[in-house]
């Protein structure tokens, strides 16, 4: 199916340049997003999760599930973006929807990817995608940002090799499959399996948008056109995210796990301190929601490093951002197109502007700062319950504090956006309610799931976790 799938999805996204008009790149998008639609209800009727592609796909319940929220923020940023650059000339229209669906193939390929080098290939493709939709304005902030990205996230991909080189020279005959590489992990020597980590790590941080390579990520959002950057930040974050889980649940079982549990710890304590602390500094409210992001992957990270339902609700909390940050950036990009910017100093009486818009981005900044019914609560109550469990106060303590640091900052930048006296002046912009409607749909699907967690999704979740 996957050699299929592929085949399809990039044969229609490259048919999108030989497109005569924007009316013919509409119709191909949408045979392209109707392909992934069908796809997913291919998937999910019958029996045929843990069903094998191939040697190197699995259609497993983690690959599903991020599938199927990446389906619906897809199809919502689709229909966002047509109406976002309808002025944009046909070149560059082109250019736009072809990179999108491109992006979007690379991503499931990271998602059902059974196989670490795969896994690696498909993630390095999403770099050359990104690359080219960072650069859709042909700005010189553009241009440095898209360098920054290629040269950033290339690095770390490489770094990311290394390690699984390493883990590769434990395997047996070559194999590269992960059900083979825990099997030949879980006695191998610690030392290795430390640095392989380590260097595995570090090199998808640009993808996950976690320390150290978290800025790649700020500054691709921050130059990429607004319903790209909600791509960005949210199926590509979470594939990040998949890329690590896989190498967690691959090392569980050796002798280096209770290691590598404090190193995520570290890690994500470092993500949500720098995501709390850059959210007061900041001038740009793009680069304020991926410093957002920083900081809940920071969480979630935690929540892998602490164990117990403390895994459980790092997944669940990953699931949940999804909506939330896509729903926001959109939000933001409405933003942009009435002010033409979206400097925190310069544009603010957002209420009085579009009032849909504002009640999404303060619904948003409740949802996001964890305030029920946002599902993010759950989470984030699950992991501090699992860090009390464990006795760690210093650790409790520390995210309590840098959580109230992300609350303040929060609430007074949305206060000023919404009822600030702005210095900029307003573009009629008459698709403003469409386009933030859209949005907050988004947001109540998140809220949706904070008021009712549905028992299919906590069984998915529940054999996502096990080890």
């Amino acid at each position: 199916m996957m050699i299929f799938y592929f085949i399809a999805s990039i044969l229609i996204a490259a048919s999108t340049f030989a497109a005569r008009n924007k009316r013919m790149v509409n119709i191909i998008g949408g045979i392209f997003y109707a392909q992934q639609i069908a796809s997913l209800a291919y998937l999910l009727t019958g029996d045929r999760l843990g069903n094998v592609s191939g040697a190197l796909f699995s259609f497993d319940e983690l690959g599903v599930l991020f599938f199927a929220l990446m389906v619906i923020v897809a199809c919502v940023v689709y229909t966002h973006s047509m109406v976002y650059f309808r002025e944009e000339p046909l070149n560059l229209y082109r250019r736009y929807f072809a990179l999108l669906m491109l992006l979007t193939t690379a991503i499931t390929g990271v998602y059902f990817a059974n196989n670490i080098a795969v896994t690696w290939i498909f993630l390095e493709a999403t770099t050359i995608c990104s690359a080219g939709i960072i650069y859709h304005r042909h700005t010189t902030e553009a241009l440095e940002a898209t360098w920054k990205y290629l040269f950033v996230c290339s690095t770390g991909i490489a770094m990311a090799y290394l390690g699984i080189l390493l883990l590769c020279s434990m395997g047996e005959h070559g194999a590269l499959d992960y059900g083979s590489l825990r099997e030949a992990v879980a006695n191998g020597n610690p030392l290795y399996l430390k640095v392989a980590f380590m260097l595995i790590l570090c090199g998808y941080s640009c993808k996950m948008e976690i320390f150290p390579l978290h800025t790649i990520g700020v500054d691709a959002n921050f130059a990429a056109p607004a319903p790209a950057a909600a791509m960005i930040s949210s199926a590509l974050v979470n594939a990040g995210f998949i890329a690590i889980f896989r190498i967690y649940r691959l090392m569980s079982a050796s002798e280096a796990f209770e290691w590598m549990r404090h190193v995520l710890i570290v890690v994500g304590i470092l993500s949500l301190a720098i995501g709390a602390l850059f959210l007061r500094r900041t001038n740009n409210y793009k680069r304020f929601l991926s410093y957002s992001t920083v900081e809940n992957m920071g969480i979630a990270l935690i929540g892998l490093g602490i164990g117990g339902i403390g895994v459980w609700a790092a997944v669940f909390h990953v699931v949940c951002h999804t909506f939330i940050k896509s729903s926001l950036m959109l939000q933001i990009g409405v933003i942009h197109r009435l002010y033409g910017s979206s400097s925190i100093n310069r544009i603010g009486n957002y209420f009085a502007v579009n009032k849909v818009g504002a009640i999404g981005i303060l619904i948003g900044a409740v949802v996001v700062l964890a305030f029920p019914p946002s599902p993010l609560f759950i989470s984030e109550l699950m992991i501090l319950k699992q860090v009390v469990i464990e006795g760690q106060w210093w650790l409790l303590a520390t995210m309590l504090l840098l959580l109230c640091i992300v609350i303040y900052s929060i609430c007074s930048r949305v206060m000023r956006l919404c009822y600030h006296h702005s210095q900029e002046r307003v573009i009629d912009f008459k698709q403003r309610n469409l386009l933030s409607w859209a949005a907050l749909a988004l947001l109540i699907v998140a809220m949706a799931i904070g008021i009712w967690q549905a028992d299919a999704l906590c069984a998915v979740i529940d054999q996502i976790v096990k080890m």
